[in-house]
């Protein structure tokens, strides 16, 4: 309604509109007015304006004094004096005590009035009350002289504000009917052939946008960041793990997994299309794995099939991180043997049913220790150290099988609030067949262990459901009221 009155007023008239004229006018709220002369850059040329205006305060209105009404105290005052004068006690009585005190001050200030002996009498034989004039004026919006209006907000008889509006003229885009720009360009838009009409609403490259509320770290960030604190401080050192693309060759071939094992199956492992397989592979080190997968060495026989280069050379999305410990201990054993102490903490990916806890990508722990002369013992004594660190002291062992490890071991611990022993890990020590062809000196040994990042997160943030933790189905809420994590505090 405001619009399309400012534009057709626009329409019929060359001159300047005038918002606080025009609200009164067509009788229009004037905060109105400026909502819509705030949209109309280009059809209106606008002017931003400001002003002191007045409003009469209580003492003016209908304060104690009622001045507007009844007159100024002192006009009053003047009033009830008569001709023969009168004593100050009985003035007293015949008006208000502030009316009495005000005016007495403002009539004797005006000379209207004087004080001989006992009596107050009149002066002047006839007075103008110039204040409620004033008044009048100011309440019908009329101008006032300043040295009136000082004279009034010294008396607290009026309130100075601040108006703020605008003068408004023909823009060079005026048009008497504005038509409605897009904000967005829509599906629908590009389907009905609409957008080649479509007016869009240009950007405002100036606007401010919301402000940024604080990030909030996900509970996974949490564990991973105390998990990566206790590697560093037992002085392992971090893997690379920017790979989720691997070659089979390094994800089961150099682990001394056969090709024909169910966990190479499509149905375990997301295999790519494109690119499907890999470039290179170091060819001595892939004829010592080959040769070890055939007929064995290093005092074992192998597996006795016809190992296939193709199968090595597919592509696929790393199902354990231990692919990164594969490249990691070829690498170290191109060099003069140094011991070293590895981890890892990165995402890994099975083609499993997805339930409440199972997802097709999850997180892996992995740590392992390469050095001369390690035992099984070694191996028990690092994961009582390691799980100790994490608030997990009661620990059990029990035999179990991994291709690329033996002896190998599953890790349970006591949990408190289940009642009952929960694994929490599998380790073992990596298998000859792995580490020889590899190029290792003989005495060289590797214990290693992994566990996932997302069963001890769940335990301490109390969550029974792997999809509430990890995936599209995450509350963002969970993301800004979890809690700190405090490992080894459970």
């Amino acid at each position: 309604m405001a619009e399309d009155a400012i534009l057709g007023y626009l329409e019929k008239n060359e001159g300047i509109l005038d918002s606080g004229c025009f609200a009164v006018e067509f009788g229009i709220d004037h905060d109105e007015i400026i909502n819509v002369t705030k949209s109309l850059n280009g059809y209106g040329l606008v002017i931003a304006q400001a002003k002191e205006i007045f409003k009469l305060g209580e003492k003016g209105n209908c304060g104690e004094n009622h001045t507007l009404f009844q007159g100024s105290p002192e006009v009053q005052l003047y009033s009830v004096i008569p001709a023969e004068g009168i004593s100050p006690d009985e003035l007293q009585k015949r008006v208000d005590p502030t009316i009495f005190k005000v005016g007495f001050a403002q009539a004797m200030k005006n000379k209207w009035v004087e004080r001989v002996k006992q009596l107050i009498s009149r002066k002047v034989q006839h007075v103008d009350d110039k204040v409620k004039e004033c008044l009048v004026h100011i309440q019908a919006g009329e101008v006032v002289g300043r040295e009136e209006i000082d004279a009034l907000k010294r008396r607290k008889l009026i309130l100075s504000q601040t108006w703020k509006g605008y003068s408004i003229r023909k823009g060079p885009n005026y048009v008497p009917k504005r038509k409605k720009a897009a904000t967005d360009l829509t599906r629908e838009h590009l389907q009905s052939g609409a957008w080649k009409k479509l007016e869009l609403k240009e950007y405002n490259f100036n606007a401010k946008g919301l402000p940024p509320e604080g990030g909030h770290l996900h509970p996974l960030l949490k564990v991973r960041q105390q998990l990566k604190n206790i590697f560093l401080q037992m002085g392992f050192e971090e893997m690379p793990t920017n790979n989720f693309v691997e070659s089979s060759f390094w994800n089961f071939d150099a682990l001394f997994q056969p090709q024909q094992h169910p966990a190479r199956d499509s149905h375990d492992t997301f295999f790519l299309q494109a690119p499907s397989t890999t470039n290179w592979l170091p060819e001595d080190y892939v004829e010592r794995v080959k040769c070890v997968h055939e007929s064995g060495g290093y005092g074992s026989r192998g597996y006795g099939y016809d190992w296939k280069r193709e199968e090595a050379n597919k592509n696929l999305l790393r199902t354990h991180t231990t692919a990164v410990s594969s490249r990691m201990l070829y690498k170290l054993a191109q060099k003069p043997f140094t011991p070293k102490k590895y981890f890892s903490i990165d995402r890994v990916f099975r083609n499993e049913a997805v339930d409440r806890t199972h997802l097709a990508e999850f997180h892996q722990i992995e740590g392992l220790i390469c050095d001369r002369g390690l035992t099984l013992g070694d191996l028990i004594g690092v994961l009582y150290d390691f799980f100790s660190r994490l608030g997990m002291t009661k620990l059990r062992f029990k035999p179990a099988y991994n291709p690329y490890t033996e002896p190998s071991m599953e890790i349970f611990s006591y949990h408190e609030g289940f009642g009952k022993w929960v694994e929490i890990g599998n380790s073992g020590m990596f298998r000859p067949e792995m580490l020889l062809p590899m190029g290792l000196p003989d005495d060289v040994c590797v214990v290693a262990w992994g566990l996932s990042l997302e069963r001890p997160t769940m335990i301490l943030y109390g969550i029974d459901n792997i999809r509430d933790l990890f995936g599209h189905k995450v509350d963002l809420g969970l993301m800004k009221k979890n809690p700190i994590c405090r490992l080894g505090l459970q």
